[in-house]
């Protein structure tokens, strides 16, 4: 009987602004179980200089909490692990030398999501935590730099944003050391309104059923409001307004009543209460249920879609080529003989990572859709649109790596295009590019007819192809093309030959 060889043990790090999250869960026949989870508040959000900088102190505590992440993960035998940062790694500059740290300190490299990737994944999460229902669901996610608005359902975001307001970012702004005003409140609610309202009218008209919230701040308030007594635990107008009455009457989160609120949340909640309250009044919401999934649940389950071939950035890639009417069957020409060549070179050429195989595949389905732009210079067209995009499960790396890479599959290279590579993929996208543009080249007659039988020989910095007798005598477009291939592979420092 054959064996599923991917991994029971799975594992998601979520970097927040405010807190660093890790679940730990074991897969088996299509669901999860969470085995382990830990919270550690480590505040990176307001860990940066005036220069946007993280500074060495911020450093030093995130570091030394992935540093036990690391411990726990390696206790577990978790042998699949996604993490991920959001608005705070966004945001920051100059992140390329934490990241690399942080990658050391966990022992798994980390993804910078986009804010639209992190309301998918948050939409996710909360879906999976929640009864299934007919008709759609909003679901609200307040972070500590941003906050996620989704229509959804089943498991299937419709409308997505981010928007950059989170409970850390307000508290520190309107509710300096913890004092709370009314004018704090009235200056945070307002801030919430611009935030909201270019948004929130394409929000309420939506026909969404039931409002759901995951997350710090919501699912604290609707803790707060059951110990209270003033609900069963579903947040409401009356009950955000009792709690706003309660932190003024207080006049600062040190001498707060509200029970069950940590010392750790205290200091930034009422820039999420501010938020929370404005999103209520803004979407026309009456009442709203807390749900314990979210950004980290998301990860779990879309890596386990990844693990059973469901991957949501195979999704996103057919939706693109369709979306500029890529050539779907020439795509899969190049894409099978690109394959094929990389078989071939992935053991000289040190691209025997499955990510090397994935991002090839997606490069050659997308090489053509700049054409839908302009034909000239449209792998350039290909890969701004690739860059700039929106597009489900790919984080900004991935998405910088496949716009190189396309970016480079025909004409001139460009050596600027690999500028913001990082290692490994600095050292392998010439290798990546020089496979696609090959494979480009022997498909460019658009013919199912097989490639012929090549005879490949390969250093780091030679690549000598073999072609059957008397091939190219017959085949001059293509011997001419791989004349001039030659010299543009010259730019890569790569010597191509063939006979």
């Amino acid at each position: 009987m054959a064996t599923d060889p991917t991994p029971d043990v799975i594992a998601a790090v979520d970097l927040g602004s405010n807190s660093f999250h890790m679940v730990v869960a074991r897969r088996s026949n299509g669901e999860i179980t969470i085995l382990d989870r830990i919270r550690e508040m480590v505040r990176l959000g307001a860990g940066l200089d005036a220069q946007g900088r993280i500074t060495p102190a911020a450093a030093e505590v995130a570091l030394a909490c992935l540093g036990r992440f690391r411990e726990r993960l390696a206790a577990l035998e978790a042998g699949q692990v996604r993490a991920v940062g959001t608005n705070t790694l966004r945001r920051a500059r100059r992140r390329a030398g934490f990241l690399a740290q942080a990658r050391k300190a966990l022992g798994h490299p980390i993804e910078v999501i986009s804010g639209v990737e992190e309301a998918r994944l948050v939409y996710l999460g909360a879906a999976h935590s929640l009864p299934a229902q007919a008709g759609r669901r909003l679901v609200v996610d307040i972070g500590g730099g941003s906050t996620e608005l989704i229509v959804g359902e089943g498991y299937e975001a419709l409308r997505l944003e981010s928007l950059y307001m989170g409970c850390v970012s307000s508290s520190e702004r309107f509710f300096p050391g913890g004092a709370v005003t009314a004018q704090g409140f009235r200056d945070a609610r307002l801030f919430a309104r611009r935030e909201l309202e270019p948004v929130r009218k394409a929000f309420r008209q939506q026909h969404w059923l039931e409002a759901v919230g995951t997350s710090g701040t919501i699912r604290a308030t609707g803790r707060v409001l059951r110990l209270l007594g003033a609900t069963g635990g579903e947040i409401t107008r009356a009950g955000l307004e009792l709690l706003r009455e309660r932190l003024l009457a207080a006049g600062n989160m040190a001498r707060h009543d509200l029970p069950s609120l940590s010392e750790q949340r205290a200091p930034v909640y009422p820039g999420g209460l501010a938020v929370l309250t404005e999103i209520f009044a803004a979407l026309e919401i009456e009442s709203m249920t807390p749900a314990e999934g979210a950004l980290r649940e998301g990860l779990l389950w879309d890596l386990v879609g990844r693990l059973t071939d469901e991957d949501a950035r195979d999704r996103s890639v057919r939706g693109f080529q369709q979306r500029f009417h890529a050539d779907a069957a020439q795509a899969e020409r190049v894409e099978a003989t690109a394959l094929a060549l990389l078989e071939r070179l992935a053991g000289p050429w040190d691209l025997a990572d499955p990510e090397c195989a994935d991002l090839l595949a997606w490069g050659a389905r997308l090489h053509e859709v700049g054409l839908d732009i302009a034909h000239a210079q449209h792998q350039l067209h290909a890969a701004y649109l690739l860059r700039h995009a929106d597009l489900a499960g790919f984080s900004f790396d991935q998405q910088r790596r496949l716009a190189v890479l396309v970016g480079g599959h025909r004409r001139k290279i460009r050596k600027d295009l690999l500028d913001d590579l990082q290692e490994p993929w600095l050292k392998r996208m010439p290798y990546l590019m020089t496979i696609l543009r090959l494979a480009v080249l022997l498909k460019r007659s658009r013919s199912d007819k097989p490639v012929p039988a090549l005879d490949i020989e390969a250093t780091r910095r030679k690549l000598k192809l073999g072609f059957p007798e008397g091939w190219l005598d017959t085949h001059p477009l293509t011997l001419a093309d791989l004349e001039q291939e030659a010299r543009y592979l010259g730019a890569l420092d790569l010597k191509l030959s063939f006979r």
